[in-house]
């Protein structure tokens, strides 16, 4: 039963169905097809709130070079394909959504998963 974690500036997302995936670094066990998952926000605070459970649709690695090049299942991923990913992940543009992995992960390449529901 994975519970997956979010900012506070996904939550609406995640909670009114607009945002139907998450990117995430691998996971010791991994999370898998048909798991339900358990979706907050303000985990382990006062403030923590539930968002919802769904039931994970599919998952599929992803990483992102140094090079801003995303590889979604080892497959390299043009423009359109970019953009989709990063709008399915909740932002407006590619250039966010690189901008934020690199504030998050830094600037080594970035290996995880793509969790959809």
């Amino acid at each position: 039963m994975p519970a997956l974690n979010y900012k506070l500036r996904f939550a609406e997302d995640v909670e009114s169905g607009r945002k139907r995936q998450t990117i995430r670094s691998r996971r010791k066990t991994p999370i898998k097809k048909g798991d339900t998952l358990y979706h907050y926000t303000g985990m382990r605070t006062k403030e923590c709130r539930k968002l919802l459970e769904s039931v994970c649709a599919s998952t599929a690695p992803i990483w992102i070079t140094i090079n801003d090049e995303v590889f979604v299942d080892c497959v390299r991923q043009d423009e359109d394909e970019r953009l989709a990913v990063a709008r399915a992940d909740g932002f407006d543009d590619v250039r966010g959504f690189l901008a934020f992995f690199r504030q998050q992960y830094g600037m080594r390449r970035f290996d995880g998963d793509i969790i959809k529901w």
